[in-house]
This record gives C-alpha cells, structure tokens and sequence, in this order.
C-alpha cells in the first residue's frame, strides 16, 4: 500500500484479485462436496427406506397363519344345543385344519356353513334361515359350525371388512362365546351388513354392532378389534376350503362347481369352495334350487337318521330273540 495516498499499488490490487478468486474457488468446492454428500445420504436413506418397505411385505407375506381364537380349532365355531359354543383350544400356527370327528348315525344333525360377511347371498341365506337355524341349534337338533372366510375383501374399497368382520366374530367366540350365534346373525341382518362394493364398517361401528347382540365391549375387545390378530387365521380359512378343498365331507359327496348350472365339481379332484355362502348337511351340499327350502331338507335328513336307527333297533331285537330261541 502507498503510505502517503492510502491506495494499493497495481501489484496489490492484482494480488487480492487473485486471492479472492481462490476462496471463491474454494468456496464453489465445498458446497459441490456438501452437495454430493446430501445427494448420496438422500440415495442410502432411500434405498433403507425401500428395503424396508419390502421387508414389511416380506414379513407380513410369511407371517403365519394363526394362532386363531380359541374355541376354533378345526376354523369354524360350533354351537350346539342352547345356543353354546363348543370349547376347545385355539389353532396353533404350524398345525394343519382338521375335519373334526362327527357320528353322522346319529343326531344331532351336524350342519356347517362356510361365509363371507359383506357377502349378499349370506345375509339372504341368514335373513330366510337364522331364526329357523336358531331353533334347530338351541333345541339340540342341528349342531352349527360357522367357518368365517374373507372370499369379499377386495370388494371394500381396501378396507379389509370381510376381514374385519370375521376377526370381530373369532374376537368374540375366543373372550365371550355366549353372545357369538347372536354376533353372527346380526352381522348377515338387513339392518347391519354394508352393501358389496361399499367401505363396510369402521371398527368402532363393528363394536356398536358387537354391542347391540348383547356383547360386552371390554378393553380386551376393543383391542382385539384394533389388531385384528385373526386376520392371517380367516385368510388361511379360505385359502384351505377354496384351494386344497372342503374337509369332512361324507365320502363320495360333491359340491357344485358352477352355481348357475348346478354342474357338480369332478369327484376325483379335491371339493372346493366356490360361493358363500357354502352350506353342508351331514356331509353333503345342501343346495336350495336342487334340494328345496333349508328346513325341509333338514327334516328329510332327520327322518332319514331317525329311520336307520329304528331300522337297526328293530334289526337287534330281532337278533336278540333268534339267539334266545336258539338256546
């Protein structure tokens, strides 16, 4: 600098020029460093973010089957006579359906019925048959088992109501077995079930739904409805009867592949569920254009057992009095 005007000389303006186009320079470096340093955490927090997300899936797509509620080991719920639910323990995760053992010689009938909750032909069935199934069950002439299915849970508009429904149903047969027949029933009402196509009901309307029918709306239930821990066990109930086919059918029996035409499944092949609702009596399809109304087909059945046993009754009298001759 020039001490006597205070200005720099040219050497000193060419100087800091130079020094202050290498800070810019500098400068310039460090935010294209930061910069990449943002561009390559923002790509790793993505890529972690993706890999988690397919985990999810990974985890929730081999998330087993089960363990489902209590009282339903073999997938569906069986009341018996007062309306009571069999008592039983709860499907293990690793363990395979089982048909459950029935003496068909002998009464009570043994009915099941295999349903969708958002399914319209359900709460048909349900409107025409519940009050007449309710008498049958509670006087102990029919024994109902109920295999709740998610066949309709892509017709909610993503909500999962099948789902949702049928694990409220599993919720209360496990914590409140009593108030389950009347659970179901109300479900398949006119005045409950949600149309086809429709979100169905919030889990919160499920619970006022659980309340009218008599339950109890504890914090367990609420809870039980909030997890939904019976999702996995009803998605497994359906993929059962609709892949590897219905268990426990009387032997020969067959099922209708096409319900327009009645056409029947192939007898070697395995039975599978086609429709809901689904409804076998003593092993065989009961089916409402082939075999006339439910309850008309139910007595037949009955009368038909009723007749085997006078039949055999008579038939061992008979032997009874030819050994006492022959003494």
């Amino acid at each position: 600098m020039n001490s006597e005007s205070g200005r720099l000389t040219k050497n000193q303006r060419r100087e800091q020029a130079r020094e202050q186009a290498r800070i810019a320079r500098e400068q310039e470096k460090k935010r294209e460093k930061r910069g990449r340093l943002f561009l390559q955490g923002g790509i790793v927090l993505g890529v972690i973010a993706i890999l988690a997300v397919v985990g999810l899936v990974l985890m929730q797509s081999l998330k087993p089957a089960g363990p489902g509620p209590q009282n339903m080991a073999t997938g569906g719920a069986i009341f018996t006579k007062d309306l009571k639910v069999v008592e039983g323990p709860a499907l293990k995760s690793d363990q395979e359906r089982q048909a459950p053992e029935v003496d068909r010689k002998q009464l009570p009938l043994d009915v099941t019925i295999y349903v969708d909750y958002m399914c319209p032909a359900c709460g048909a069935f349900e409107q025409e048959n519940g009050t007449m199934l309710e008498n049958y069950v509670g006087s102990g002439d029919v024994n109902l088992r109920v295999y709740p299915l998610n066949f309709l849970d892509s017709a909610s508009q993503g909500t999962k109501y099948s789902t949702r429904a049928a694990n409220l149903f599993g919720c209360v047969v496990e914590q409140q077995p009593d108030a389950a027949f009347k659970l179901h029933n109300t479900l398949l009402s006119a005045e409950v079930q949600p149309e086809e196509g429709s979100t169905g009901l919030t889990d919160d309307e499920l619970l006022d739904v659980a309340k009218s029918a008599g339950v109890d709306v504890t914090d367990e239930l609420r809870q039980c409805v909030k997890d939904v821990p019976f999702g996995a066990f009803v998605a497994a109930n359906y993929k059962s009867v609709a892949e590897d086919g219905i268990l426990g059918l009387a032997k020969g029996a067959q099922l209708v592949g096409n319900p327009q035409t009645g056409e029947l499944q192939e007898a070697s092949g395995p039975q599978r569920l086609v429709s809901t609702p689904t409804v076998i009596v003593n092993g065989k399809q009961w089916v409402a254009g082939r075999d006339g109304s439910l309850e008309e087909y139910l007595l037949k059945t009955k009368s038909e057992v009723e007749q085997k046993n006078a039949d055999s009754d008579e038939s061992a009298k008979d032997d009874s009095k030819d050994e006492s001759k022959s003494e």
